[in-house]
Formats: structure tokens, sequence, C-alpha cells
């Protein structure tokens, strides 16, 4: 049985203007995406509200405010092109091929491995295209309460969605000073030493971040004078520099190069964390994201392992 708003929004092409536009922030960056113009996707919006029934969005200055039966709609208009698109991946599927889109949002950290899982999958499967996102914890939260992914990669999952997690890889968290530190010259260096040399953190909402913290609470201790600094990149140069000490992911330093850096022997450290892989539990994946969730827990987690080891780091 057809439904009345099915009936009246007709075709897909509305719904896909009215995700664009949810998705870009704005009409102008959506018609510039679409290809069409501002009127066209103005016009289209105006449908749908007419539709509904009521308003889908107030404007605010230059932003646009979505308002509840807005972001009920939104919802909706991905349920059904999700499943449009799960059932082209099927169909290739039966046709004895892979193809569709995956689509992945990472944590900061994590997209110095990532692209090491991706190329080789690539590679296989060259019909399957990849849509990749990277923003700090919070960010990437958001993006998994809006079911925008077939995955999520974190450190430290968040606890109050329902979600499916599986442990992917170790994630060390470990010292490190300048190449010319006089601290690199001592071994089993306290603790409370290695932080007196002034420690340089990640922002607020960064896993990084979240588990130092939590983890020299739970040792009693205090870093002097923290400098945050918003990105990993920024924190080795930072340290190169001689501007302090750091702690970051191991994958920093094994995929994205420690030269002139080095590791520190400090008593109580590395932070022993763990990646996780992470997806809706209320999400069906697509044949493309199941065959990559079987890639990724057998070859791709042994390749990274492989990697680590060739580094240095150990499981």
């Amino acid at each position: 049985m057809t439904s009345r708003l099915h009936a009246h929004i007709g075709t897909l092409r509305p719904l896909e203007i009215l995700l664009a536009v949810y998705d870009c922030g704005s009409i102008t960056a959506a018609s510039q995406q679409l290809h069409l113009t501002q009127p066209t996707v103005s016009m289209q919006l105006k449908k749908l509200a007419d539709t509904v029934g009521m308003p889908l969005y107030h404007t605010m200055g230059r932003k646009l405010i979505f308002t509840d039966a807005g972001r009920a709609l939104v919802a909706t208009a991905r349920e059904v092109l999700d499943s449009f698109e799960r059932l082209d991946m099927t169909l290739a599927d039966l046709r004895g091929s892979k193809a569709g889109t995956l689509r992945i949002a990472v944590v900061t950290t994590s997209k110095y491995f990532i692209p090491h899982l991706l190329g080789p999958f690539c590679k296989r499967y060259p019909t399957v295209d990849i849509q990749f996102k990277v923003g700090n914890r919070q960010q990437i939260i958001e993006r998994v309460e809006q079911g925008l992914d077939d995955f999520y990669v974190f450190s430290h999952p968040p606890e109050d969605i329902d979600i499916e997690k599986i442990e992917f890889l170790p994630n060390p968290l470990v010292a490190i000073a300048s190449a010319r530190h006089p601290l690199g010259k001592q071994k089993k260096i306290p603790l409370r030493e290695f932080l007196q040399a002034g420690l340089l953190m990640r922002e607020e909402g960064s896993g990084t971040r979240f588990a130092i913290e939590d983890h020299l609470r739970h040792k009693g201790v205090e870093p002097r004078g923290k400098l945050t600094i918003e990105s990993n990149e920024a924190i080795k140069h930072a340290v190169m520099a001689g501007l302090g000490v750091g702690i970051l992911s191991a994958h920093t330093l094994a995929f994205g190069g420690k030269q002139g850096l080095m590791v520190l022997d400090v008593n109580q450290l590395p932070i022993e964390t763990h990646w996780y892989f992470v997806w809706l539990r209320s999400r069906r994946l697509s044949p493309v994201a199941r065959t990559f969730l079987d890639y990724v827990t057998h070859e791709g987690r042994e390749g990274l392992l492989a990697a680590l080891r060739k580094h240095g780091f150990s499981e």
C-alpha cells in the first residue's frame, strides 16, 4: 500500500536534495554539490515542506536549523536511499562481483593506519568506492548518532549508543621526546620526572587525551604546565623543537614517521589501549560492508600487526 507521503513526494530526487542540504549545512553548498541552481533546491525543499505540512528548517543568520519534522524526514530519507544502495550491492553480489560504497569515519589518530587497510582492499575490489571521514572523538560520535557511515574506528567507543564492536588492534600510547632530549639517556624514568618536562596534549574531545588523563588520574599524578595542540603532527614537531614531551599512539610513529624523535623508557608507560571497529546495531551491513569486516578481522589485522612489529612495537 502506497503511503500518502510517498504518493506526493513521487521520486527519490527530493530526498537526495534534502540530504545534501542537511549534510552540507546550506542551500548554496548543496546546490553546488548537486550542480543545481539555488532556486531549484529551495523549490524542492518547499514542496517537501508542503507535503509534510510543517516547516523542515528555520534560518538563523546563514545557518539552517532543522526542525523535529525536518530531522525525522532526513532520517527516513537516509533509510530509503540506504535501502536502494544495499539493493545495488546485493544485486552486484548475485552477479558475482563486489560493487558499491563503503563509508568509514575514524578518529584522528587512526588515520595513520586505516589507509594501509583500505589500499589492499581496494586493489582486490576495484569497483568499491570509499568515503573516508576523519575527525576527533566527539565529531565521530556525532556521526554514529546520525548513522552516517558503515563503520567507525575508536580507541574509546561511546558507551551510551547501541553499537556492535570488535577489538581490532593494540594501541599503545608511548612517551616521546626530541632525539636530543637529556631524558633519552635514562632508563626506567619515573613518571613524575617525565611529566616535569612539560607534557604536550591533544585538544579536549580527543580519544588520546581522554586515555592519558584517565591513566594519570589513576596513577595520582598531574602534568606540569600542559600545552594543548590540536593535531598529532603538530605535537611531534613541537616535541622535536624542544617545547616539551608527549604521549602519542605508537601508530603515529610506525605509520607517520619518527625522524627527530625517540621513544622514552618511562615507568608506568606505555598506556595500553586498543582500537575498535564499531557499527550501529540497528544498521544492517551491506554486502560490501560485510566483506570489508571479514577482511579487516583476518588479513588486514595481521598485516598491520606485522608493520607494527617491523617498527619495534609488539602486541
